[in-house]
């Protein structure tokens, strides 16, 4: 059934909003009329099954049937910060991390950045990448559309460290060790489990590399902020592979795959 993320001011207890680009998917691509019925999210943990009740060419009227209680949402929270990478390779990180359960993105400048950041573009960029993060939600059937931050510096992502329960710094010489994902997580298991949390899931960071990799300096630097370095295999994936391949190592582990 298809899915719709709203803002919350426009779906109460009662009734469910459509507007702009999902009310013309709705009315013209899925040819919907009055009696059909999709989900309605507002991103906040509510989804509503909706009947429509007026169908127009900018806006459809719906009454919401029920609320629903199941939750698509993964038991730990994680956030993909992405050195960003060249072409729209960050377009397919966050398409495919969306789809692999991730909860925010924030791109970042490292010191092997290839990319010119051109700051005139960047609220287009933004944006676009938002839209992708949105509809990548309704495919995949998410209860909560991603974050995508604003570029930022490296020194501030390193400043952001001291928010989550883990930070896992993606490092090709650590999987060349053979220190992966399950050897650290298995070390740090206790920042894992109990404890207060927004939601009452663990937040982990997982940080993500140019095409060139992080350099030696970059590293010991994210461990002096609190980062824990892994591997993500003996083989070197690229940029673009490396979050989606993580964030579905870490939804095994969770055990959302099954215990």
């Amino acid at each position: 059934m298809q899915r719709y993320f709203v803002s919350p001011e426009r779906m109460s207890d009662r009734a469910v909003m459509l507007t702009d680009e999902d009310a013309r998917h709705f009315a013209r691509v899925l040819r919907g009329k009055p009696g059909d019925r999709f989900i309605a999210c507002d991103g906040a943990g509510r989804d509503a099954l909706a009947e429509a009740t007026r169908v127009g060419p900018d806006a459809v009227e719906a009454k919401v049937v029920r609320f629903l209680t199941e939750s698509n949402e993964p038991p730990w929270a994680v956030t993909v910060a992405q050195s960003l990478p060249k072409g729209d390779k960050m377009e397919a990180v966050i398409q495919k991390g969306t789809e692999t359960g991730a909860a925010a993105f924030w791109p970042f400048v490292s010191r092997r950045t290839v990319v010119e950041y051109d700051e005139a573009k960047e609220a287009r960029r933004l944006a676009r990448w938002r839209k992708i993060a949105k509809e990548a939600a309704e495919q995949a059937h998410r209860s909560a559309v991603p974050e995508v931050a604003p570029v930022m510096e490296w020194k501030d992502l390193l400043g952001r460290f001291a928010l989550f329960d883990l930070v896992l710094f993606c490092y090709e010489e650590e999987g060349r060790r053979g220190k992966g994902l399950r050897t650290v997580l298995a070390e740090h298991r206790d920042r894992l489990a109990g404890g207060e949390r927004p939601g009452g899931r663990p937040r982990l960071l997982i940080v993500i590399g140019p095409e060139g990799g992080f350099t030696a300096e970059e590293a010991e630097e994210a461990a002096r902020a609190g980062a824990v370095w892994t591997g993500l295999g003996p083989r070197t994936l690229r940029t673009e592979t490396a979050a989606p391949a993580a964030l579905a190592c870490l939804a095994y582990e969770s055990g959302e795959m099954g215990r």
